[in-house]
């Protein structure tokens, strides 16, 4: 019987970023500073594994206070009220070598919709301190509209200043549970 590995994700090491874009000609990039996250796997390659994440709206940043005090408001994603976006999955299935399909339940602002990412595993490898270190890069694309991020603002010019689609690029290194 395969024995259950479970991992945890370094946030030293990891990194969550988004981006969207804005008045449909520029892109803006933000990240959030806080989350945590764990993977369950019985397979050497990932497969199968159980993958759980959490993100602290509160520590959006996009390099401009007031734009992630917005960010944070009801207009948004209502931190107050909701303040952590969660994804479980539902499914991490090897497409190719280093290529995955992860697909689970996204839930923002209240709202859970099913999404489906890409995963590129970089390999593992042992730090300097002996623990073992997992590195997997997962991107994708959501609409910020399905998920109850319908703020519209539209310039007098008629232009619309945030995009619907918001792409993600999460750079997770995780680390072995002993």
């Amino acid at each position: 019987m395969a024995t259950l590995t479970k991992w945890a994700i370094d946030p030293m090491h990891s990194e969550v970023q988004f981006k969207v874009k804005h008045l449909v000609i520029s892109t803006v990039s933000g990240f959030f500073k806080s989350f945590e996250g764990s993977v369950e796997a019985e397979n050497e390659d990932f497969e199968d594994a159980q993958i759980e994440f959490s993100i602290d709206i509160n520590s959006v940043d996009t390099n401009q206070t007031q734009r992630d005090e917005h960010l944070k408001s009801a207009e948004f994603f209502d931190a107050a009220k909701y303040p952590k976006i969660t994804f479980k999955s539902t499914s991490f299935k090897k497409t190719d070598d280093d290529e995955y399909e992860l697909k689970g339940d996204l839930t923002v602002k209240g709202v859970t919709n099913p999404v489906t990412l890409n995963v590129e595993y970089g390999g593992s490898a042992a730090d300097f301190y002996g623990n073992t270190k997992a590195g997997f890069e997962v991107t994708g694309k959501i609409n910020r509209k399905e998920f109850g991020l319908t703020w519209d603002g539209v310039t007098e010019a008629g232009s619309i200043v945030v995009g619907e689609d918001i792409k993600l690029t999460i750079n997770a290194q995780l680390i072995k549970q002993a």
